[in-house]
Parts: C-alpha cells; structure tokens; sequence
C-alpha cells in the first residue's frame, strides 16, 4: 500500500465495520415500520444505538444518528440557537473551529446571532480562562469548542470548558471528530454537575475518521437539551432528525467506535513512537521546520499520530505536489478545503503570518500506518523542501 498519511482526512474503512454493515444491509425492513420485518430492523438499529452509547458513556435515547459530524455540527448550533430563550442571541465562538462549524455560525450571524470570539494560544489551545471569561457574558445562547484540534492537533482541556460553560448556565457542544479513538470521549463525566440544560449538553462524532463508512455519524444530545429539528417530516430520534433511519450506517457505526475504543491505549503509545521518529526526522533533515501545536510531551498534549510543519518558503501546494509525485499522500489542513488555495485559518489565529500559513504540511497517521510509511516521507523531504523553497542545489543531505 502507498504511505497514506492523511488520517485526520479520512481513515481507511474497517473490515469488520464493512461486513457488518453487508450484513445489515441484506436484511430488509423500514425500522418505523409495524411488520415483522421492519420491528426485526428495529432491533438492530436499537442494538447499535446502545453499543455506540456504551462507548460514549450516555445513554441510548441520547444517540441522535446522522449522516456524519457536518450534519452532527449543523443540528447542534442552529438546533441550539433557535430553541434559545430569554432573547439570548450570542454565540462563544473559538478562533480555531473546523469550517463545519465556523460556516454554520457565520449562517447564523446572518440570521441575527452575535458572535463573541474566543482566541487560541500560539499552541492552538483554548484558553479555559478565556473561554469561561465569554460565556459569562450577558446573553450568551451557546457556545462551541474542538476537543481536539483537526489541523495542528492540540487538545483541549474539554473539562473546564464543559464547567465554564455549566458554572454560567450556557449549553456547550463539543465537537468530537478529530479526538475519538485517539482521547477518552465521556458524555457523563464531562456533563457531571452540570445544571438542566447548561454545560455540555451535545457532542459530534463522524463516523468515517474512525473506520466506518462515509456518510455515518451521531450527535449526542443530553435529555435536558433544547434543540429544535433542522429535518421534519416523521418524528424520528425524539423527533430530531427526521427520515428513514440508516440501520446498516447505525451498525458499521457502532462496529467501528467499540473497536477504536478497545485499541485507543495501545494505538496512542503506537502513533506517538512513529510520530516522534517523523518529527525527530524531518527536523534533522529540515532544520528550517517549525513543529506547530502543543509539542505532546504533558497532558493534555496533542493527538498521537499528528505531526503539523511550517516549512518556511515553501508553498504547501507545492510540497504536497512533489509528496504526491513520490506516491505519498498528505495534507495541508482540512479537507474540508481541499482544492481551495487559502491560508490555514488554525495557523493564522496562532498568531503566524499569511505567508506562514500557506506553507504548512499535515502528516496524519493511523491504524494501518507503519514505520515503513514515516521511512518514506524521510526518504523524500529534504529534496522536497529545497525544490518547493527554490534552495535545490543538490547540497542538502
């Protein structure tokens, strides 16, 4: 297989994940349906809903399946904010957010929301003191942070960011995407002491950033929450997310979460042993590069197979082309903004300039990587830096 490190983009779909769903899937049956066939899908969709809920530690009626953490994001903010009461209109908004979510706030700026920005340290970190300093503000109706950033991979300290918002009695998301399989993801203990209704009361996971197939995912949503429905039409999932639900999507889901849940410990030491040896690697062979985001040596660290570079002077379009020519596949940042030549938005609101931001490098690795794949991009980084920087002398060793 060619050295895949793009991870954090899309993970390779799991075995086991892509038989349990042809098994599903052979089955017919509309799981609202009355009939013997449709209560038979019934039960599959609600076993899955509680393996899914017993990874996640919330309860199954807590489960919202969707059709991956866009959607998840989209039916917690617009969800929350209009179910808003009390005239509250403004929305915590961190610099650093996933364009999921940064895009549907600037929607609801247009319908009328305030936003009140929350800046990032030059690690890429939330400040917890920051964070509970604009919540605390009058009129505040949500707020929203990453668990971990899907860029430069730095986690935050989701804790005091679920109590900051419990403490002034504002609903929290938290989007999830990038951390699960990689962090421990607990809706209980992040929602404890938390009053009805405020603190951590919705959190996104999509499904295909951890094995199971494209188009799968699941917003949990507390039993206290507000939120009115962006889908109607036949009261599905506490009337929620309306439409046929997806009992194959559901199981493959499920599948997919217990087994990135079961391997986490043992993956994390895994990843951060070829991380480190691709950081330690690239900066003997690239002294110019800059590691971006918490350095992953204390907690909360950063994700365990991101390694996130500036190489100075030398366009990331150009460094992912001459990756790619050596059949090496990584990133520049999201791939939600793939194709579109702009400066990262997480590199900027660290405080780096435009120019630093259009010449970084995201290596992601995961469950199939293997040190065969770090080999690789050391192989080819020197000659990749120098040719992209316009410094190839055929000098740099």
């Amino acid at each position: 297989m060619a050295p895949y490190l793009d991870h954090a983009a899309t993970t390779p779909l799991r075995r086991e994940a892509r038989d349990a769903w042809l098994a599903a899937a052979d089955s017919a049956g509309n799981a609202s349906s009355t009939h013997r066939a449709g209560q038979g899908a019934r039960r599959v969709l609600e076993d899955a809903r509680e393996r899914l809920a017993a990874v996640l530690d919330c309860e199954p009626i807590e489960v919202v399946f969707t059709s991956g953490g866009t959607e998840s994001v989209n039916l917690a903010l617009q969800g929350l904010w209009r179910a808003r009461a009390d005239g509250r209109d403004a929305v915590v908004l961190p610099d650093a957010e996933h364009h999921a979510t940064l895009d549907t706030v600037e929607a609801l700026r247009s319908a009328g929301a305030r936003v009140s920005a929350v800046a990032v340290d030059g690690l890429g970190r939330i400040s917890a003191e920051a964070f509970a300093e604009a919540v605390a503000a009058p009129a505040v109706a949500l707020a929203t942070a990453l668990i971990a950033n899907n860029e430069v991979g730095t986690i935050n300290d989701a804790p005091a960011l679920s109590a900051a918002a419990a403490a002034s009695g504002v609903p929290l998301h938290l989007d999830a995407v990038a951390a699960l399989g990689h962090v421990p993801v607990s809706f209980r203990a992040l929602r404890a002491d938390a009053p009805a209704g405020a603190g951590l009361v919705a959190l996104s996971i999509a499904g295909h950033k951890i094995g199971a197939p494209v188009g799968t995912g699941a917003l949990l949503v507390a039993r206290t929450a507000r939120l009115s429905a962006l889908l109607h039409g036949g009261g599905q999932q506490r009337g929620l997310r309306a439409g046929t639900q997806d009992v194959a999507g559901a199981v493959a889901l499920a599948v997919a979460a217990e087994l990135a849940e079961s391997e986490r410990e043992g993956e994390r030491e895994r990843l951060r042993g070829m991380r480190d040896a691709l950081i330690d690697g690239i900066r003997a062979r690239v002294p110019e590069a800059v590691l971006l985001g918490d350095p992953g040596a204390d907690e909360p660290g950063r994700l365990p197979g991101n390694v996130h570079l500036l190489f100075p002077g030398a366009p990331s379009e150009s460094m992912l082309f001459l990756l790619d020519q050596a059949d090496i596949s990584a990133s520049a940042g999201s791939a939600c903004q793939a194709g579109v030549s702009e400066p990262s938005h997480v590199v900027q609101a660290m405080g780096f300039s435009e120019g630093e931001a259009r010449s970084v490098l995201r290596l992601t690795l995961g469950r199939t990587s293997t040190r065969d794949d770090v080999d690789a991009v050391l192989a080819v980084i020197t000659q990749a830096y120098a040719r992209a920087s316009g410094t190839a002398s055929g000098k740099r060793s």
